[in-house]
């Protein structure tokens, strides 16, 4: 029986750049600031958008790539564990602290992409940074077009491997 499960998806926007920390042991922290927003109707059927805002970390090599790839305005796919943090600061007051710690993280497409200057053209940049091939490689062909789902007279249940 499981213990429990504590899992969180979130698709938003970054709010700022990333903020990039390392600890003294050299790993990286990567902190951003996510806005999900969703949209519902109220009685009167006008549209209302909420916005919440969440705070994500990323660390080692995934702190790493976030913190060279993103940008203010990027959408992300964070997937990860919500954890919640209590500080004690000088002045004696408790402050708490709600973080997604991220296990996965997928850049998306709009807001700070390279139409935009935020951000870096992935198949642009992999086609330049790959050495040429030494020999031509063998030319496409074109696939031909499926037929509908005409099977004929050909097509047995017989046929079927299962």
């Amino acid at each position: 029986m499981a213990r429990g499960i504590n899992k969180v998806i979130l698709v938003g926007n970054l709010g700022n750049d990333p903020d990039m920390k390392y600890t003294q042991g050299g790993m990286a922290i990567c902190t951003l600031s996510l806005a999900t927003t969703s949209v519902r109707k109220d009685k009167d059927g006008q549209q209302i958008e909420k916005t919440e805002w969440h705070r994500v970390k990323l660390f080692g090599k995934l702190g790493e790539i976030a913190g060279e790839y993103l940008k203010k305005g990027r959408q992300v796919y964070i997937e990860g564990s919500i954890r919640y943090d209590k500080f004690t600061g000088q002045d004696g007051v408790e402050k708490y602290f709600t973080d997604i710690v991220a296990d996965e993280m997928q850049m998306l497409g709009g807001g700070g992409g390279a139409s935009e200057g935020g951000g870096r053209d992935f198949d642009r940049e992999e086609r330049t940074s790959r050495p040429a091939p030494r020999q031509a490689a063998a030319p496409r062909r074109e696939a031909t077009p499926a037929k509908s789902n005409d099977f004929g007279d050909d097509f047995a249940d017989d046929d079927i491997p299962f």
